[in-house]
C-alpha cells in the first residue's frame, strides 16, 4: 500500500496580499522530517521521498503526496465546513428576535429606536459577494479570527479564507516524476477538495515543482464588499532516494521470518 505523505502549506495571507508575493510569506511542513526532509517551516521545503525496490529491481511501492493549504492568523482549520454559514444564520436569527422585541415595545418608552435599529444592523455584519474567477469562498458574512460576525469598514481586522491550490506544475511534473490531480472529498475540514499526487519513487534525484495558489482579499465593487482572487505562486521540491526492500526484523531481504528454537 502506498505511503501517504502530507505537506502543509501555511500562508500569511494578510502580508502576502500586501507585498503581492508568497516569497517569505509561506511556511511549508511535511511529516518526513525524521526521514531527511529539509527546510521545515520555511518556503524552501525539500520533501524526502524514500523509494524501495524488490530484489529483482522492480518497484516495491509508490508514494502518495497530499497538499493541505491553510491561512495563518485566521479561523482555525479544525472547525467543520459550514461554520461560517452557521454563524451567519445565528446572527440573522438574533436580529429577528431583537426586531420583534423592538416592535412589541410598549408605546411611550423613551428608548432611541433609531439607535437600536443601527445596533441591530451592525450586529448583522457585512455580507460579501464573490467574482466569477474565484475558487475560494462563496457569498458569506465577514468574520474575525475568533469566528464572530463583524461589520466590516475596510480597516477592521478580519479572517481570510484559506488559500486555494489551483495547479501544481514544473520539473517534477514535466519529467513524469509525480502525477498531481485535484480530488473531491467528503472531509468536513478541507472544504471538499484537495490536491494529491502519486510519485514514481524509482527515479532518484531532486526535482522542483511550483504550486499556483489563489488568495482572496476584500474590495468594494459596485458598492458591495467582494472577495477578489489574487493568484500567486510558490516553489518546493522532492528529493527521491531508493534502497532495497528489507525485512524490518532481520534487516535482510524480504522473506520468511526466522523462527528461534523453542526449549521444551
Amino acid at each position: 500500500m502506498p505511503q501517504q505523505l502530507a505537506i502543509i502549506v501555511l500562508v500569511d495571507v494578510a502580508n502576502a496580499l500586501e507585498t503581492k508575493t508568497l516569497q517569505g510569506n509561506t511556511y511549508l511542513f511535511d511529516n518526513m522530517k525524521l526521514q531527511g526532509s529539509s527546510g521545515q517551516g520555511t518556503g524552501e521545503l525539500v520533501t524526502a521521498i524514500h523509494g524501495s525496490y524488490w530484489a529483482d529491481g522492480s518497484q516495491a511501492t509508490e508514494q502518495v503526496l497530499n497538499w493541505l493549504p491553510y491561512s495563518l492568523g485566521s479561523i482555525p482549520p479544525t472547525v467543520p465546513r459550514g461554520y461560517e454559514a452557521d454563524r451567519a444564520r445565528e446572527t440573522d436569527r438574533q436580529a429577528l428576535r431583537e426586531l420583534e422585541t423592538l416592535v412589541l415595545k410598549p408605546p411611550g418608552q423613551s428608548d432611541d429606536t433609531a439607535a437600536q435599529l443601527n445596533q441591530i444592523q451592525r450586529s448583522l455584519g457585512t455580507r460579501t459577494k464573490t467574482t466569477r474567477r474565484t475558487r475560494g469562498p462563496s457569498s458569506q458574512k465577514v468574520l474575525d479570527i475568533t469566528g464572530q460576525v463583524i461589520s466590516f469598514d475596510g480597516t477592521a481586522g478580519h479572517s481570510f479564507p484559506a488559500p486555494v491550490i489551483t495547479d501544481i506544475y514544473g520539473e517534477a511534473v514535466d519529467k513524469k516524476i509525480m502525477y498531481p490531480a485535484e480530488y473531491g472529498s467528503p472531509d468536513m475540514v478541507t472544504d471538499g477538495w484537495y490536491w494529491s499526487a502519486t510519485v514514481d519513487s524509482t527515479r532518484t534525484g531532486t526535482y522542483a515543482y511550483t504550486m499556483a495558489v489563489q488568495l482572496h482579499r476584500l474590495v468594494t465593487i459596485g458598492g458591495d464588499w467582494t472577495w477578489e482572487p489574487v493568484d500567486l505562486t510558490c516553489d518546493s521540491a522532492l528529493k527521491i532516494t531508493s534502497e532495497p526492500k528489507r525485512n524490518a526484523f532481520t534487516k535482510a531481504g524480504v522473506g520468511m521470518l526466522p523462527i528461534p528454537p523453542v526449549a521444551f
